[in-house]
């Protein structure tokens, strides 16, 4: 998935004129230790968006498990003021008193903006960024370190608060540029962006590798090389049997068979 993705990825940043760099190692060495909530050290490496910040007059920066389709309009067109930090505001359509609720608990309560349906809170899957933002002069290693293991979302919830605590300006874009399953499966391939977050359109979260290397064969197959897509898929159907082999005791050929039949691919 990781490796289909980064196709997709090196194909939006030639058409739109970007350079496109990968954060293949951490930079950033966060201790995550009996958190209560899921945290994930590679969480903290959104750090480095503040750094690239120092060469690049502006960052989009793309969550791992996004397939950006190769249809996808120039965001940097899109959402041209630089004073602005653009994400999705994830808070219009679910809710996230909770994430607020445990970061005030924990940093102070603030003037947290509110909407009729709840609490804006940004979703960092995402984010278009530009120089003059000062959102990573507020962001160090020491402030993830101090909240990762009692917040939930850490580096999301602090960005969060970070922004409405310091008044950043800010701006939620479009969900095409971040299609998430919250917003239901119909027509979520002509979205820009396609954010696999969860169970990412699958039935469940082990299928979530067949469902995202399934689309990218669909929307790619005139772009990518078939043998290196068919190589993906191969890829991505053994992962798949391997988490079933170990959740089932049952031979593994009856479960590959019935996998087979059963599993769309």
């Amino acid at each position: 998935m990781y490796q289909a993705a980064i196709h997709s990825f090196k194909c939006y940043a030639k058409r739109v004129g970007a350079d496109l760099i990968i954060s293949d190692s951490l930079h950033y060495p966060i201790h995550i230790h009996q958190p209560k909530y899921g945290a994930n050290p590679a969480w903290a490496e959104k750090l480095r968006i503040g750094e690239l910040l120092k060469q690049y007059d502006r960052v989009l920066y793309v969550d791992a498990d996004i397939l950006i389709s190769p249809s996808a309009e120039d965001i940097f067109q899109e959402y041209c003021d630089l004073d602005t930090i653009y994400m999705l505001d994830e808070g219009m359509h679910c809710d996230r008193h909770i994430e607020k609720q445990l970061i005030e608990k924990q940093l102070g309560s603030i003037t947290w903006p509110q909407h009729d349906a709840g609490v804006h809170y940004y979703n960092v899957g995402v984010m278009l960024i530009s120089k003059p933002c000062q959102l990573f002069n507020h962001l160090d290693l020491n402030s993830l370190q101090a909240i990762c293991n009692e917040i939930r979302f850490y580096e999301q919830t602090l960005f969060n608060y970070v922004i409405f605590q310091q008044r950043l300006k800010h701006q939620a874009i479009d969900c095409r540029f971040n299609r998430m399953d919250m917003f239901g499966q119909d027509s979520y391939l002509q979205a820009d962006f396609i954010h696999y977050a969860g169970k990412g359109y699958a039935k469940n979260n082990r299928r979530r590798d067949l469902q995202f290397l399934k689309d990218f064969a669909l929307l790619y197959k005139d772009i990518i090389p078939q043998p290196e897509i068919q190589r993906l898929k191969h890829v991505a159907w053994q992962q798949f049997l391997e988490k079933v082999y170990q959740k089932y005791s049952l031979p593994n050929a009856l479960i590959k068979a019935v996998s087979g039949a059963c599993v769309s691919r």
